[in-house]
């Protein structure tokens, strides 16, 4: 099903000096179930776009299986009020799901909706290796940042919509998904990686938003390594982060940024 990512034609008032009438491309926001085996385990407010992307990047971000295999069959099917994205999961990650059900639903911007214990808000994370790369340059950031701000286009039309991307060194940026939430976005970006084949842990995650712990938490169980935002992250994001081995920037906007996890990473004069 085709559904677009924006309507353009919204009216608006707007003031400048004085009043005047004008027309905005604003992004859908439909409700987008997330369905496994039959039975929902999230509903997201989201972008109508990618939703394949969406369906297998939530899995795997989310623990609900280990690994793009275990995703058998996608079906995105039309409701009379949103859409529901279906996937089919082998026998053992269908057994694995069945015992930690558990239902999530939220508006926008909410990346640990549903979540019933702190236990699971504070699930144990995969930890990087702290050898190996990416080794970055001290520009790395800078222009990650900049890339990604070119290769928005459902941005450029709204102004009201996040973005994921990963780029690599020496190659830029090389995938990108947008959406109204942040989440959403990093968890399409997942999807996305993970049909190409791509390897999260030899690369960077950029990311338009502020860093939330969710966002580490969703990194790490991708295998990233580097997650970089365009502002500041909290401290339990710098904590999480520091115990995944995952190097965090944050406030990366213009020329500059700040590392606040394993600065190792970059090749030059690292910070200390």
């Amino acid at each position: 099903m085709t559904v677009p990512a924006a309507d353009s034609a919204y009216p608006a008032r707007v003031w400048a000096g004085g009043w005047q009438a004008a027309l905005r491309e604003l992004p859908e926001e439909v409700p987008v179930a997330l369905v496994y085996d039959g039975a929902t385990q999230a509903v997201m407010m989201a972008t109508p776009a990618d939703l394949p992307d969406f369906l297998l990047g939530f899995a795997l971000t989310e623990g609900v299986i280990a690994s793009a295999a275990e995703l058998t069959a996608t079906e995105i099917v039309a409701q009379p009020r949103g859409i529901e994205a279906r996937a089919w999961l082998v026998p053992k990650a269908s057994a694995h799901l069945a015992q930690r059900r558990r239902a999530m639903a939220g508006p926008v911007g909410c990346g640990l909706c549903g979540i019933d214990s702190i236990a699971e808000a504070l699930r144990p994370l995969p930890r990087a290796p702290l050898t190996g790369g990416p080794h970055l340059g001290s520009e790395a950031p800078v222009q990650a940042m900049a890339a990604l701000a070119a290769a928005q286009p459902l941005h450029a039309q709204t102004r009201a919509t996040h973005a994921a991307g990963f780029w690599l060194p020496g190659a830029g940026l090389v995938a990108v998904r947008e959406d109204v939430g942040r989440h959403n976005a990093l968890d399409k970006l997942a999807g996305a990686l993970a049909r190409a084949g791509s390897a999260p842990s030899a690369g960077v995650l950029v990311l338009t938003s502020r860093l939330s712990v969710d966002l580490v938490q969703k990194a790490a169980m991708i295998g990233a390594r580097v997650l970089i935002g365009a502002a500041a992250p909290t401290a339990l994001a710098v904590a999480e982060a520091e115990a995944a081995g995952i190097t965090l920037v944050g406030r990366a906007r213009g020329a500059g940024y700040e590392v606040y996890s394993h600065p190792q990473r970059f090749s030059d004069e690292a910070p200390a």
